[in-house]
């Protein structure tokens, strides 16, 4: 299908494979919502340490968790990838007007909420975890909308899924560039070096599938090994598997369709349990006052809910993005509140912000509630606003 006007902040066309992405994000939230109970029940109340010691068992050398951390989350990052490929070409992000609106919000809920654990950071050890309240759980966040049924309008879940998808896109970005430690140039150059070829492939229209797993699995090993985290691995590859034109024949679709429900029903629901099987110390209400935590709760609730919404009556107000028609300010500060949901990235992020286990039980713990209280008052504030979805000017 095409765009029926590039330019013209028309909506664009709505592929069977964003129907399939959402439905899959919706299920998968209600899941990690189970899993991530389960996990913390039995963490806490069943087997405390030895349930906790699992996750650390080695394999080749790798504890479980490194294994789901480093290894299944590049599936997850390559179908993000995949996504924001298909929004690019075919999707929200293909219509420039209709793109600015789901961009500027997600730059303002990145921005500010960094601002604000920076700023109560600045000048400690933590100020590290900046990177934490800047993302935004797919699929918490779809699932929290899913709940209100057809009373948001199909519009208002695309501006979600395509402010989230810039908001990983944000994160995968920040993970490059401030959460490298140690660089080995030469594995990054081979890594890159793959990359180049599996672009070379694309290019010369090789659509056989397997060169480009084989290619990534390669790219993903060199890429561990140069410093630079390996799930940037698997976004690259999203981006050398050939797009042709977007149909159900084509090699990104094949691929995208295949691993929706395998990374929403296996991967990070695995992700869920393993970083949540942490033990609750008994003093953790007086971690919710370090300036870490702090950070981590004014960010996700204050600073995504203030960012977005600012930055999107700016873009309409300046004229650089178009107003929606059937939904209002009201619904995108109750979908700006949703989006505070950081649960997965943010989880993800700490780890890479902080080695101090302490420090990164009690950023888990900050990011738990943050991403409850958010979700619960976004979908409290659109429950009310929906009834009247008329845009407020």
């Amino acid at each position: 299908m095409e765009n029926k006007n590039k330019n013209s902040g028309k909506p664009t066309d709505i592929t069977q494979l964003f129907k399939e992405f959402f439905k899959s994000e919706q299920a998968g939230g209600i899941i990690l919502l189970v899993c991530a109970l389960i996990s913390l029940i039995l963490s806490n109340f069943v087997f405390h340490q030895s349930y906790s010691d699992i996750w650390q068992i080695k394999i080749a050398g790798w504890s479980i968790e490194h294994i789901i951390n480093d290894g299944l989350m590049a599936i997850f990052f390559f179908l993000i990838g995949l996504e924001l490929e298909r929004e690019i070409y075919r999707g929200e992000l293909s219509n420039i007007k209709n793109a600015m609106l789901p961009v500027i919000a997600a730059i303002g809920g990145m921005i500010i909420p960094a601002g604000i654990h920076l700023a109560i950071n600045f000048g400690t050890p933590t100020k590290s975890g900046f990177g934490i309240p800047m993302a935004t759980d797919i699929a918490f966040a779809i699932g929290i909308l899913s709940i209100l049924g057809n009373r948001v309008p199909f519009s208002l879940k695309v501006f979600l899924t395509a402010l989230a998808i810039i908001d990983d896109l944000g994160a995968i970005l920040t993970i490059a560039i401030f959460y490298t430690k140690e660089l080995s140039f030469l594995n990054l150059s081979i890594s890159l070096g793959i990359f180049g070829v599996l672009i070379i492939l694309n290019r010369l229209k090789v659509h056989v599938i397997l060169p480009y797993i084989i290619g990534g699995i390669a790219m993903w090993y060199f890429m561990h090994y140069s410093g630079v985290h390996a799930t940037i691995a698997g976004v690259l590859l999203a981006f050398a598997i050939p797009f042709g034109d977007g149909s159900k024949k084509s090699p990104s679709y094949k691929v995208q369709h295949f691993l929706h429900y395998p990374v929403a029903f296996f991967v990070l629901p695995l992700f869920a349990i393993a970083n949540t099987a942490i033990i609750i110390p008994s003093d953790w209400s007086a971690s919710l006052f370090t300036n870490n935590s702090l950070g981590i709760f004014l960010g996700l609730y204050f600073g995504k809910s203030i960012g977005i919404t600012l930055f999107a009556f700016i873009a309409i107000f300046l004229g650089l993005a178009v107003a929606p028609k059937d939904y209002s300010f009201k619904n995108i500060l109750g979908v700006a509140f949703i989006a505070g949901i950081g649960f997965t990235m943010s989880t993800f992020i700490a780890l890479l912000a902080f080695t101090d286990k302490t420090i990164v039980v009690s950023s888990k713990i900050s990011i738990l509630i943050s991403s409850l209280i958010a979700g619960f008052t976004g979908f409290i504030i659109l429950k009310l606003t929906l009834k009247d979805p008329k845009l407020i000017k």
